[in-house]
């Protein structure tokens, strides 16, 4: 198979290994969501991550729109919101 040949193949299987590695980085959210979801459940999570990371997930897809690149803006849209609720969670904790 010619070089060209295999980079038509490389690049068509691009957005399918994307959305899946979309899919799993989001999923890696819920299981700190389900952890941090009943009350007093996240005394071990630090609140300056939980404040770098939702913002640098909210930067993420502001990038995959300018782009116009709906892998970026998914994958980090449900990454923002798990991310986000982990921090409500948190500061919800940290307040009372």
């Amino acid at each position: 198979m010619a070089a060209s040949g295999r980079e038509a193949i490389v690049s068509s299987w691009g957005p399918y290994v994307g959305a899946c590695a979309a899919f799993l980085s989001s999923l890696s959210y819920v299981p700190q969501v389900r952890k941090a979801w009943p009350r007093g459940s996240t005394a071990d999570l630090s609140l300056t991550m939980l404040v770098v990371l939702t913002c640098g997930l909210s930067l993420w897809i502001a990038y995959g729109v300018v782009r116009g690149d709906w892998v970026i803006v998914a994958a980090n849209g449900v990454g923002a919101a798990l991310s986000g609720l982990v921090l409500a969670f948190k500061l919800r904790d940290v307040l009372h």
